[in-house]
């Protein structure tokens, strides 16, 4: 089983990004991915979940109405868009099944 994500990024405070999560290994369909994000010096974050089989979403109290999961059956991909990023947003951003993670992607927020 593999989730390899998108390489870091660097956005203007304002702006969007677009976080992607490639895997592999598993049936897609099977099993929730969740998003978890870890500031700098803080602990783990959960932002929420998608079901890939049916794109049904749950989100973190925090993250309502700023953040939107996706989803390709195509190609096995979750996806997370961030908008109307702040600087305390800078975080690395994690998509795990909850016994696999990926290996992470630094977005950085700053003018």
């Amino acid at each position: 089983v593999q989730l390899v994500q998108s390489g870091a990024d660097t956005r203007n405070p304002g702006a969007s990004v677009k976080v992607s999560c490639k895997t592999s290994g598993y049936s897609f369909i099977s099993v929730y991915v969740h998003w978890v994000r870890q500031a700098p010096g803080q602990g783990l974050e959960w932002m929420g979940r998608i079901d890939p089989e049916d794109g049904g979403v749950a989100y973190g109290e925090n993250f309502q109405g700023r953040v939107t999961f996706t989803a390709d059956t195509s190609t096995s991909t979750a996806y997370v868009e961030f908008t109307s990023l702040r600087s305390e947003d800078t975080a690395v951003y994690y998509c795990t099944t909850l016994t696999t993670w990926g290996q992470g992607t630094l977005v950085t927020v700053s003018s």
